[in-house]
């Protein structure tokens, strides 16, 4: 006797069905953050300068490395520019959150300090002019910050930190440090903030190397010693090529497990003249 087929039920239906549905939208959820992804990715590296200045005497590199998880991408930046009077300018950052926005906010940063430098001298109050601008936009967001001036007549390197983790500093005689000046609040959060300046007369050959906290932290490796994984890396390397310096320097954000996206910023130096 042929056995009866029984007609598939109608839970069984609805369940395939809502199955069906689920999957779809799956696919379209995932492309649709793939696509927010490579945006925002697209936006990070177009923002980002196609190269940085240099003198005679001061050489320049830079790397910059995406998240490495879903859509934590676009908050970092880098950037280096001539000033009307000869000087040099040197900022890096990172912008709270990340994907499409973080990316467009790192771009209106990295705007208005180019712009502000351009009019004003002093990097502490480049960086309090550029906070109560962005505060006028109300966006909502907030970036931390390391801006530098170096004038190459007198060879001194001025610097302005808003919430940014410190710059590590070594000459090529086996001296280095992190320089932990005095800094204030990030960008875009309370108006009228001012910024310490410090200066470093660039006396000795050697290398400042300026870094995001994507390099320095990740999953159970503290800043702390991400700082000084760093320094033992600059150290090293104080009179080496600033590409190969640079390259040196980003590897240690392989070692920290690192999820964040990461930037360096090296600015490799020859000693100041005497006088």
């Amino acid at each position: 006797m042929t056995p009866r087929r029984h007609p598939r039920s109608a839970s069984a239906d609805d369940l395939l069905s809502t199955l069906g549905r689920l999957t779809a939208q799956a696919r379209e959820g995932a492309e649709f953050h793939r696509a927010r992804v490579e945006l925002a990715e697209a936006l990070q590296r177009e923002m980002l300068p196609a190269g940085l200045p240099a003198v005679p005497g001061l050489r320049t590199a830079a790397r910059y490395q995406p998240a490495r998880r879903g859509l934590d991408i676009g908050g970092d930046w880098y950037d280096g520019f001539r000033l009307p009077q000869g000087a040099l300018a040197f900022s890096i950052g990172d912008v709270q959150g990340h994907d499409v926005e973080a990316a467009a906010f790192m771009g209106q940063v990295r705007i208005a300090l180019r712009a502000v430098a351009t009019a004003v001298d002093d990097p502490g109050e480049v960086l309090s002019r550029v906070n109560d601008l962005l505060l006028s936009v109300n966006r909502g967001l907030f970036a931390t910050c390391s801006f530098f001036r170096f004038d190459p007549d007198t060879w001194e390197l001025q610097g302005a930190r808003a919430g940014h983790v410190p710059a590590v500093w070594a000459t090529v005689d086996g001296c280095h440090g992190i320089a932990e000046d005095r800094g204030a609040l990030p960008l875009g959060m309370l108006p009228g903030s001012g910024y310490p300046v410090t200066r470093h007369r660039l006396t000795e050959a050697g290398a400042w190397v300026l870094v995001t906290d994507g390099i320095l932290e990740g999953p159970a490796f503290p800043l702390e010693r991400g700082l000084a994984e760093v320094a033992r890396v600059v150290r090293e390397g104080a009179g080496a090529d600033p590409d190969d310096l640079a390259a040196a320097v980003m590897k240690v954000a392989d070692s920290t497990g690192h999820l964040d996206d990461a930037a360096v910023l090296v600015l490799r130096h020859d000693a100041a003249a005497p006088g």
